[in-house]
């Protein structure tokens, strides 16, 4: 099922770039976010350390020169570091369940969509996409959820 999450990720991410203009993150990101979506503290975590990157890299464009690759590299790094850190630093009682991140370089797309295109509507297509794969293999197998 994780294969056709991401294939349906990617499609319908293409669909909505092609037709609307609007990314969701990058063309992998929805149909990862869609896996998790049983997992809400992690999707929460995972927007919440984008939205960190995207201020960083906000604050850090202002006092140097952040454009093109550097700033793409700059987004990947930095949720990667605070991927790490979610994930083997900050530690969290087990009734809450897993604390972190969404993969390693999911923050850091999504990031990086927050700058070109705005946080509020990189968000929103994002979560949009990500419910319409989710509904979608749910659908394709029978209304079974993925764990």
């Amino acid at each position: 099922m994780v294969e056709i999450s991401i294939g349906l990720g990617i499609i319908l991410s293409l669909v909505l770039s092609e037709t609307l203009g609007v990314t969701a993150g990058g063309i992998i990101v929805p149909g990862y976010i869609a896996l998790y979506l049983h997992h809400p503290i992690q999707v929460v975590i995972t927007f919440l350390v984008a939205i960190l990157v995207w201020g960083i890299i906000q604050g850090l464009g202002n006092i140097m020169f952040l454009y093109g690759k550097r700033r793409i590299v700059l987004a990947l790094i930095l949720g990667f570091f605070f991927g790490y850190i979610t994930r083997n630093i900050l530690f969290m009682p087990a009734e809450i369940g897993p604390v972190a991140v969404i993969g390693n370089i999911i923050p850091g797309l999504i990031a990086n969509w927050m700058d070109r295109q705005g946080v509020t509507r990189t968000l929103s297509v994002v979560i949009l996409t990500a419910v319409l794969v989710k509904l979608a293999v749910m659908l394709l197998f029978g209304g079974v959820l993925f764990e």
